[in-house]
């Protein structure tokens, strides 16, 4: 989250925080799009015409934020995710998501509201899958960039750091 590659509330799975907790969904014929606020990550989500068609990645590609592949179940748009990269935890801070499997489904329960459903799927890291339902509510404005690595101090004092530490390791020889 330093480098603003993968931060803690922009997904996957969106898990509500203490600010920018904003996301857009969109669409075109082929793909749906699930833009967040926070680090403005989109993931580009190509649609199938049911669960049996979904193409998968090789499982030699690995991802930050996983390979999304989405279809429509009835109304209710249904995005599984796999082939994360291991590099970031599988939810909240345990295991490291190698072997997650993510199903989110949205579905609009009102003129304002999508239930977000998402189920983590990860044996390597839990004994069980487990579900949870966020409501998320449709908000009168725009997303704004999060501009991350605009005045990000701690960048330049980790680069500070490791140039101190070269040079006393340089004084000791």
């Amino acid at each position: 989250s330093e480098r603003c590659i993968i931060v803690f509330n922009g997904g996957p799975p969106f898990v509500p925080s203490l600010y920018n907790n904003n996301v857009q969904i969109f669409q075109s014929k082929d793909h749906a799009v699930l833009m967040t606020e926070m680090i403005h990550d989109s993931r580009i989500v190509p649609l199938f015409d049911s669960a049996d068609d979904l193409s998968a990645l090789d499982d030699q590609l690995r991802l930050w934020t996983g390979d999304s592949r989405g279809y429509w179940d009835g109304n209710t748009l249904v995005v599984k995710t796999r082939n994360f990269n291991g590099l970031a935890a599988s939810f909240g801070s345990a295991g490291t998501s190698f072997d997650k499997v993510l199903t989110e489904r949205f579905t609009r329960v009102g003129p304002v509201t999508v239930n977000y459903e998402f189920t983590v799927d990860d044996p390597s890291t839990y004994t069980d899958r487990f579900t949870a339902i966020v409501p998320m509510t449709k908000v009168a404005g725009q997303l704004y960039e999060y501009a991350c690595h605009e005045g990000n101090y701690g960048m330049v004092n980790i680069l500070r750091g490791a140039r101190v530490q070269e040079r006393l390791e340089q004084e000791s020889r």
